[in-house]
């Protein structure tokens, strides 16, 4: 009964946050701005048959020299009403040595390409496909997550799909439609703990105790962003993306500001859910190992093995924005000679800003998530 029980309740949880993303896409969606493209220029999926010609040029600008290639090629179209139809297309790479700004098409290469001609079809190069070598490794991913995990595998796939449903389908409507941006991303980062965490773990004192100390530890880097938001007087404005979002003609001009609080807030939504449920389960370990353990020893216990944790967790989180912002780094180092300036430039102020305030929220977390415990196995030892 108690297994049949976990499973109705399993099938409850998916089903309930499968409708929510439906609802929630459903009533958002309606009110999105939306951009149609006016132009008359359709990209297809075609496959590099042969190459026909190839010239190159060099040009020389103030002592640099950059050679301009021309390649004419013969492609078949892959999909659509003109597959396996085989047209004549071509590609112009601007390349300055020894880098090209893109790679040079070869048989067999799969590619997309544009009718760019205004009286007659002329087919141009536009990019290589690259998604379907992803979703080769994506698949991969998901079978040794099956192998690995088994049925834990399964569910991470689900709650991680569930997760990217509440960003993808719910919170880029919300902002597209004129939503208040703070409140849609603590409710998308609401719903991503509960959907990861009740699938992963179930309903049980476990995920009460990690769900409180996550939500409480995502709420505190929140106000801390909120604050510094105001401390440091951002704009917004830190990169070329935020700039072509602020030209957006939608209903409500975007708030670039309240971006970044999503954004910083979202990406440490992850890191602390980790914290939070290592916390919790250790914790639940010691409880069921001494049943007699008081609340207080409980709590000491849930600090010691965070002080374990928290420098390591730490480090990821502050590595990942590091990683991900490196060649930014190196090309303002390069052209900055004022380090007081590079290091005072609203885009790097927003990477050390997120580093910290999700560093914060795990920090905080720990302490949460080990008083929330304590309390929670406190009550009784029966359970889980």
């Amino acid at each position: 009964m108690k297994l049949m029980n976990k499973r109705i309740s399993y099938l409850l949880t998916a089903l309930i946050a499968v409708s929510i993303l439906f609802t929630a896409n459903s009533f958002l969606s309606g009110s999105m701005t939306r951009f149609e493209d006016d132009t008359d220029m359709p990209i297809e999926k075609a496959t590099v048959e042969s190459i026909v010609d190839k010239t190159t040029d060099s040009y020389d600008y103030d002592g640099d020299s950059m050679d301009v290639i021309e390649i004419t090629f013969e492609a078949r179209f892959a999909s659509g009403d003109k597959k396996d139809e085989i047209v004549t297309a071509s590609q112009t790479i601007e390349s300055t040595p020894p880098y090209n700004s893109t790679n040079e098409v070869k048989p067999g290469d799969s590619i997309l390409i544009i009718d760019a001609g205004i009286d007659a079809s002329e087919w141009y190069f536009v990019e290589h496909v690259r998604t379907d070598k992803l979703m080769i490794l994506g698949i991969l991913f998901a079978i040794a997550l099956l192998i690995f995990g088994g049925k834990k595998g399964f569910n991470t796939l689900l709650s991680l799909s569930l997760t990217c449903g509440a960003v993808f389908a719910v919170f880029i409507p919300s902002i597209l439609s004129g939503r208040n941006i703070y409140l849609w991303s603590i409710l998308v980062c609401l719903y991503s703990i509960l959907t990861t965490l009740l699938i992963l773990n179930g309903y049980n004192k476990k995920s009460l105790s990690a769900i409180l100390g996550c939500f409480g530890g995502v709420l505190i880097a929140g106000a801390i962003t909120l604050f510094m938001d105001n401390v440091l007087s951002l704009t917004g404005v830190i990169s070329d993306e935020a700039v072509y979002l602020s030209y957006l003609p939608t209903e409500t001009p975007i708030n670039l500001r309240a971006i970044i609080f999503a954004g910083i807030i979202i990406g440490a939504m992850g890191a602390i859910m980790d914290v939070a449920m290592s916390i919790s389960s250790s914790l639940w370990e010691v409880k069921r190992n001494v049943a007699k353990i008081k609340t207080q020893a409980l709590f000491i216990s849930g600090m010691n093995i965070g002080k374990d944790i928290m420098g390591t967790m730490s480090n990821t989180l502050i590595l990942a924005y590091i990683g991900s912002s490196l060649s930014m780094v190196l090309l303002l180092t390069v052209y900055d000679s004022s380090l007081l300036h590079l290091l005072n430039r609203e885009m790097i102020v927003v990477e050390i800003l997120q580093a910290l305030v999700g560093s914060f929220g795990i920090l905080f977390s720990l302490p949460l998530t080990s008083l929330f415990s304590s309390i929670i196995y406190s009550k009784d030892s029966g359970g889980s």
